[in-house]
């Protein structure tokens, strides 16, 4: 593998800065494997512009606090192009060659999981902020961390919900991509459905790079559900939705995970966009005061359109940002950066952040999370659950 592509946009300061595990370093070093090109390129750059966001951060206030001085913060990112095999490989490059102390995970579920094995073995802390799927945390790993609750605190708030609200919804149809994520959220959404007796009419998934949906759609449309849940990122939903309203499919209820939360999904589709109910792990809408360098969650949303012309942050821009501070914080708390010093103090984290409350779990998941249930009116979005963010009621029926 060429080394050169690999940590393509590296800056000539970050390449030739090294550090030397048991020396003093003037620097945090941290590792962001990033799918920068590639189909995951959306979802990537989201990544990067919270990174980039928590880090101007910490550069303002004069570095991080560790052991009674203040250090600052190197990001290297490295594109691995949306292929997980490189993502790995990425990992252990960032490691061995560009001596980082910390990583980011790669992007997703799968991603994550294939590239903590690196950080486990080189005892070094990695922060996941987009790996939601409980087989990433079975591995008895100690050296990773995840700002996702489980895919289950989507899909049953979701279920919940609309057999309440829609007691005549019966059938439902299931639609993944298959990838980790979405076939996690998959086997949830069946559980969610099972428990409440709905009939799933359809269950399939569909190939990583797929753009043609037409033979699915149609098998779908003859199996007439009345709410059909689609798993996959944010180009393929906006492929799946556009294909769905050419051949005239409209459930009364249409979920799809994860990529409505982004405002580029809003964009791409305009009018189509209309009613689809999500869920993601945060949104703009709650309200936290933090111990974190952002100090609430009104405050970082201000940082982040100060910084991005006024764009809004969506979940995966706000959880990269997280990630960074939830280290920030263990740092400091460690007061120094032997990895599995820092390690501990994460695992001991029981801290309010703008994100929200950040305790993990046994496994190195977040458990203290509550998902917000969301749905697109009037070409925004509409928080539906939790109660105590409610801005709307839920819509039926689809464009």
């Amino acid at each position: 593998m060429d080394r050169r592509s690999l940590l393509g946009g590296l800056s000539a300061a970050a390449l030739g800065s090294r550090f030397a595990f048991g020396q003093t370093t003037s620097e945090i070093r941290i590792g962001a494997p990033l799918p920068l090109t590639g189909p995951l390129a959306p979802e990537g750059r989201k990544q990067k512009r919270g990174y980039d966001l928590w880090a101007a951060e910490v550069a303002k206030q004069g570095g991080v606090e560790v052991g009674g001085r203040k250090l600052p913060v190197k990001i290297i990112y490295s594109d691995y192009q949306s292929a997980t095999p490189r993502g790995v490989q990425a990992c252990d490059l960032l490691v061995s060659q560009e001596k980082v102390q910390f990583l980011f995970s790669p992007f997703g579920s799968g991603a994550a999981k294939a590239g903590s094995a690196i950080a486990e073995r080189y005892k070094i802390p990695m922060i996941a902020p987009t790996a939601s799927s409980v087989e990433v945390y079975d591995q008895g790993f100690k050296y990773l961390f995840g700002t996702f609750t489980p895919n289950s605190t989507l899909t049953e708030p979701l279920a919940k919900l609309v057999t309440e609200k829609a007691p005549d919804v019966k059938k439902v149809a299931i639609f993944s991509r298959n990838d980790l994520l979405p076939l996690s959220l998959a086997v949830e959404m069946r559980k969610s459905c099972q428990a409440r007796n709905l009939n799933v009419v359809y269950d399939e998934k569909f190939a990583i790079g797929t753009l043609d949906f037409a033979s699915a759609l149609t098998q779908i449309r003859a199996a007439a559900p009345d709410w059909i849940f689609v798993g996959g990122y944010i180009n393929d939903l906006v492929q799946v939705r556009s294909q769905m309203r050419d051949l005239g499919l409209k459930p009364k209820v249409l979920t799809m995970i994860a990529g409505p939360a982004y405002e580029e999904y809003i964009q791409a589709l305009g009018s189509a966009a209309e009613n689809v109910t999500s869920a993601s792990w945060w949104h703009p809408a709650v309200r936290y005061e933090g111990a974190d360098l952002f100090g609430s969650t009104a405050r970082y949303v201000q940082t982040f359109r100060a910084a991005y012309a006024g764009e809004t942050p969506d979940y995966a821009e706000a959880s990269a940002s997280a990630a960074g501070a939830i280290l920030q914080l263990a740092i400091k708390q460690a007061g120094t950066l032997e990895g599995p010093v820092v390690r501990d103090a994460l695992a001991a984290l029981n801290v309010q952040t703008f994100w929200g409350p950040v305790h993990f779990g046994a496994s190195g998941q977040i458990d203290s999370l509550t998902p917000p249930v969301f749905q697109i009116q009037d070409g925004k979005t509409v928080v539906l659950l939790p109660g105590e963010i409610k801005q709307g009621e839920l819509k039926f029926g689809i464009a």
